[in-house]
């Protein structure tokens, strides 16, 4: 009898668990959406609905870095998008005023999640 209960609190802190995790990566994907949105604002953009929506998101940023809307077929190519990340975040830092070479950051672990925002919330 204490198997069944045990396994049962099992299942529910799993879940719970499982909760948990689901709620912060939304938080995150909400958050880093507000960035973009912010980034498309400050640079005389609208984003509108687009910037909420996975993989189509990608377009009103395109736009800011004057860049082909349908390059977002090549951000599904793999280490093509990698090319393509790095010019479009690149003209990004360039259209907000900031070193081109801020990119790099991408490429550092701790350093990437600090990108975007300070794009997003600096003057």
């Amino acid at each position: 009898m204490q198997d069944t209960t045990s396994s049962a609190a099992t299942v529910g802190l799993g879940l719970i668990f499982l909760l948990f995790i689901f709620a912060i990566g939304l938080a995150v994907y909400v958050f880093f959406c507000f960035c973009y949105k912010r980034i498309c604002e400050k640079t005389g953009h609208q984003p509108g609905v687009l910037i909420w929506i996975p993989i189509v998101q990608l377009i009103p940023l395109l736009r800011v870095a004057r860049m082909a809307e349908w390059m977002i077929i090549l951000l599904l190519i793999p280490l093509v998008n990698i090319v393509v990340f790095v010019m479009m975040w690149t003209k990004i830092c360039q259209a907000r005023g900031k070193s081109p070479w801020l990119v790099i950051l991408i490429f550092v672990p701790i350093a990437n999640l600090v990108f975007i925002p300070y794009l997003a919330f600096a003057d």
